[in-house]
């Protein structure tokens, strides 16, 4: 399943293939290992208060929500190698393409929605 993820507050697109990331594998490989992340990819892991770069060859965006979907902090253009701090207010993380905060001008206290894109073949619902 893909996510179509929306500044609600800039009225922003931010991606339209985000995958979701909730079992402890996924969570756990995240991005890793990918030459590239294009604009309108994205990964949302959930559970997550706190992320690393390490094994990761590009530098992205990170948005940490809160449970309402609200940015508590983002950190623009993280590079490989790093780890955040933990934000206790987080509870998920959005993990984008470098440069796609700055574009969209987000900014920490914007609000996000996440709605389901359908696949081929496969009906959208909600979760």
């Amino acid at each position: 399943m893909r996510w179509k993820v929306n500044n609600v507050t800039r009225g922003r697109l931010l991606a339209d293939r985000a995958e979701r990331a909730t079992s402890f594998a996924d969570r756990f490989m995240g991005l890793m290992g990918r030459r590239s992340l294009d604009f309108g990819e994205g990964m949302h892991i959930a559970p997550c208060n706190s992320i690393h770069t390490f094994f990761m060859r590009i530098p992205i965006d990170v948005a940490f929500l809160d449970r309402e979907g609200l940015i508590v902090k983002q950190i623009p253009a993280m590079p490989p190698w790093r780890m955040s701090s933990v934000y206790f207010k987080a509870h998920s993380v959005l993990e984008l393409p470098a440069g796609t905060l700055a574009a969209s001008e987000t900014q920490e206290g914007d609000r996000l929605s996440f709605e389901p894109v359908a696949q081929p073949g496969q009906q959208a619902s909600s979760g």
